[in-house]
């Protein structure tokens, strides 16, 4: 019975964030191996200022810092990663589906080494290839890219690509402003 309990409970600390409803699984293939060095050179023409939409974004994103997760989650008492995006985005009048998978279908696929505020990163924090978590694209500095998401453990933080467990488990980047 212990063992049945510790197993569930390592299964559900290993899933981020998803749903309980049965959905096809989509696989995506890395795109571009993201590096700091790279996205320094590459990036060196963004000029940092933010306006509009993109800024808007940002914002609201960055009001939720310190939400707590909670599965499932669209609302200020807590967030799951998707239920962050979905947040964010419809104060913005955007409409985006409430799966990450499905986020990760919407608008235009970026290189990372052209991300903007405001972009979407997605990645594979379960292993493999397919879709399991997102973030918002706070700010790019000095060739690091920082995102704004919902962490199982901490809540809403803003964390960097360079770090190495994001780093590993980064697939790919979409715009859809």
């Amino acid at each position: 019975m212990k063992k049945s309990v510790l197993l569930i409970l390592f299964s559900i600390l290993m899933v981020s964030c998803g749903t309980s409803k049965s959905a096809k699984k989509y696989s995506y293939k890395k795109t571009t191996t993201y590096k700091s060095a790279n996205l320094k050179k590459l990036n060196s023409n963004y000029s940092g200022n933010v306006s509009g939409t993109r800024a808007s974004v940002i914002n609201d994103a960055e009001h939720y810092l310190g939400t707590p997760y909670k599965y499932a989650g669209n609302t200020k008492a807590g967030f799951d990663c998707s239920g962050l995006v979905c947040k964010v985005f419809d104060e913005n009048n955007i409409k985006m589906p409430r799966r990450s998978a499905d986020q990760g279908k919407e608008g235009i696929s970026v290189d990372v080494s052209r991300v903007k505020p405001g972009d979407l990163l997605f990645f594979a924090t379960a292993g493999g290839s397919s879709v399991s978590h997102v973030g918002i694209v706070n700010e790019i500095l000095n060739g690091e890219v920082t995102f704004v998401h919902s962490s199982t453990s901490k809540g809403v933080i803003i964390s960097s690509l360079n770090d190495a467990y994001w780093n590993k488990a980064f697939l790919f980047a979409r715009s859809v402003l």
